[in-house]
């Protein structure tokens, strides 16, 4: 038995509580990772996991023996990082999820410049405005736009994006321009985003001198920022987007900002990781890649 592999092995299904994504992680047959944690119990003479076909749980023993093995695991890949940092350029497999717009418009047409900068690092992405489960679903990091809300996470702030009101063409020729944030209330159609885990819709917000206005009553929606400028484009009302988005299509014609005297507040940009995950090299290159591409200098 590989004792070493056989650790790394119980320390993931630990993590992701299932053999099925602990074989994926790995790129092991979930066969493999099933008799190496088979092979383990009988080594130590202790039972390490509970198996039923619904449910999967370390034992109390469990629970001890992965604490002490996630972090002699942290410290061998410390050591071999440190080492391979010594003489080669950082490498390996990295998952990274990102929301929707911000993955489309403005980190994959920047990733040229990282494959270029550190060519012996994959980047697996995952394109989702949904709260993803870091641990559970083997994720490395996500990108987020908005407060933080896990505080279990570690979080990096790269910039503060601000916002757009703004419509298409053919709308404001149907609807003509409002004039204040009440009139689009009373007598626009507007587009906007409600978040896919509760449903709520979120309003569009306007500020000027210390007064705070909400706009709701959304006559289209969308759970994913793609959504939503796809709906502003198509003339299906006046809404609020980042301004690194739909910069390109007000330049362009495609798009027209409104009520410029009223603007939203700024949302922060983080990149997050957990804090019992060692931060591999190719991870930290990449966190730090992220922040220098986009963040904002002062």
């Amino acid at each position: 038995m590989n004792q070493l592999l056989a650790m790394r092995a119980f320390v993931r299904v630990v993590d992701t509580g299932s053999f099925s994504r602990a074989s994926d992680q790995l790129a092991l047959p979930r066969s493999t990772v099933s008799k190496l944690i088979t092979d383990l119990e009988k080594h130590l003479g202790i039972k390490l996991m509970h198996r039923t076909t619904r449910a999967l749980a370390p034992t109390s023993e469990g629970l001890d023996y992965y604490s002490h093995a996630r972090r002699l695991v942290a410290e061998l890949d410390e050591v071999d990082s440190a080492l391979r940092g010594q003489t080669l350029k950082p490498g390996g497999h990295l998952r990274v999820d990102a929301p929707a717009s911000f993955a489309n418009c403005l980190l994959i047409p920047a990733l040229v410049d990282f494959h270029r900068e550190f060519p012996d690092i994959t980047v697996a992405l995952g394109i989702s405005d949904r709260a993803v489960n870091i641990v559970g679903e083997g994720v490395d990091c996500v990108i987020r736009v908005g407060k933080l809300d896990d505080m279990a996470m570690i979080g990096r702030k790269v910039a503060d994006l601000e916002y757009l009101t703004c419509a298409a063409p053919s709308y404001l020729e149907r609807w003509g321009v409002p004039g204040s944030p009440e009139d689009l209330q009373n007598n626009h159609l507007k587009a906007g985003y409600f978040f896919a885990w509760s449903g709520k819709p979120e309003p569009l917000v306007f500020e000027k001198g210390g007064q705070r206005i909400e706009v709701g009553d959304c006559a289209f929606s969308t759970n994913e920022g793609n959504g939503l400028k796809e709906m502003l484009l198509a003339g299906l009302g006046v809404g609020q987007h980042l301004t690194s988005i739909v910069q390109y299509y007000i330049d362009r014609g495609q798009l027209v900002s409104v009520l410029p005297d009223w603007s939203r507040p700024a949302s922060p940009l983080h990149i997050l990781y957990p804090p019992n995950r060692h931060q591999s090299a190719r991870l930290k290159v990449f966190t730090d890649w992220v922040i220098r591409t986009f963040g904002v200098r002062e």
